[in-house]
């Protein structure tokens, strides 16, 4: 029998600005039975407990769903169809505990490890970027060390933060020690601003990550840039995740931490279409803060790049 896919709700079903908000209008799927037919899922995850400045990304799912109304079906630009190809629906939040960054993080993993096995690709709106770690942890259960793709204004590799060793910015180091990543296929992109010392980003280097600081993306299409990167995470398992803050500010003001000095959203895009090709296993697109978001211009850039993040996953087809 064949998979009935779902579409998103189209402008002339009704209007954009009515209905319930789900990620591109999709269904709402809450049964155990309707998620087995799913090969991808968006699912919010509003933590902001694990931030280190400016909180407020527990609202991000919530208004990223709100921003996405006016995203259609067909990727005009690259040919992609996901809808026609794959199955997709908006599985709703996590419900973190939001009082308890440690048992929120096993929550997460807990939950995440109900997605991998009911086989579902997780397309996450977050939440701080602390959520990045129980979810890789999750994958590895399932796909062994992982390739990464990681966009950000910072590495995110401190050994601790007010000597907690779980926060926004430890997830990549604890990430490593705990064996999850295949370091050899590990790129960061964006990196920028100011640290403590040289080792804020050399100790990445020193693992086997290819850093990619964002001087070295001024000025320039990033198309090769990703043919390299390709070339370095390919042959394996590989998780894309997008900080909202590795854009300029100029673009994407509403995030916890901004630095001057960003990506563009086009070079995001070109970013994220460079993955096609790659084995994805899940993405994620975090730290977008809607409390200081007025305009609602970067919870939409998050929208629309998590909407090119389903277009590049595996089994998606070209019209």
């Amino acid at each position: 029998m064949d998979k009935k896919l779902h579409q998103p709700l189209g402008g002339n079903e009704m209007p954009r600005f009515g209905g319930i908000a789900t990620m591109m209008r999709l269904p709402h799927i809450q049964s155990v039975e309707e998620k087995r037919q799913l090969d991808a899922a968006f699912i919010g995850v509003p933590l902001d407990i694990g931030t280190s400045l400016r909180s407020g990304t527990r609202f991000g799912p919530r208004e990223i769903r709100a921003q996405s109304v006016m995203i259609r079906p067909y990727n005009m630009a690259t040919g992609a169809a996901p809808f026609d190809s794959i199955n997709v629906a908006d599985i709703g939040d996590v419900a973190i505990n939001t009082f308890n960054l440690l048992d929120a993080v096993r929550i997460i993993e807990e939950a995440y490890d109900e997605i991998v096995e009911l086989g579902i690709t997780p397309l996450t709106l977050g939440g701080d970027h602390t959520i990045t770690l129980p979810i890789l942890r999750a994958l590895h259960k399932k796909y062994g060390k992982i390739g990464l793709v990681h966009i950000d204004a910072h590495a995110d590799v401190n050994d601790h933060m007010f000597g907690e060793k779980i926060a926004h910015g430890t997830t990549f180091r604890r990430a490593q020690e705990e064996g999850l990543l295949d370091s050899q296929r590990v790129v960061q992109i964006g990196l920028r601003a100011q640290g403590y010392t040289a080792e804020d980003f050399n100790w990445s280097r020193k693992q086997g990550f290819r850093v990619v600081q964002a001087e070295e993306c001024w000025h320039q299409s990033l198309a090769p840039l990703m043919a390299e990167v390709r070339e370095k995470v390919g042959g394996g398992p590989v998780y894309l995740s997008f900080d909202i803050d590795g854009i300029d500010p100029a673009w994407a003001p509403g995030t916890g931490t901004p630095e001057i000095g960003g990506l563009t959203t086009i070079q995001a895009m070109e970013i994220i279409r460079g993955c096609e090709g790659l084995e994805l296993i899940g993405a994620d697109l975090v730290e977008v803060s809607p409390p200081y978001d007025t305009t609602g211009n970067t919870s939409l850039l998050g929208a629309n790049l998590l909407y090119e993040m389903l277009c590049v996953m595996p089994g998606v087809t070209k019209r």
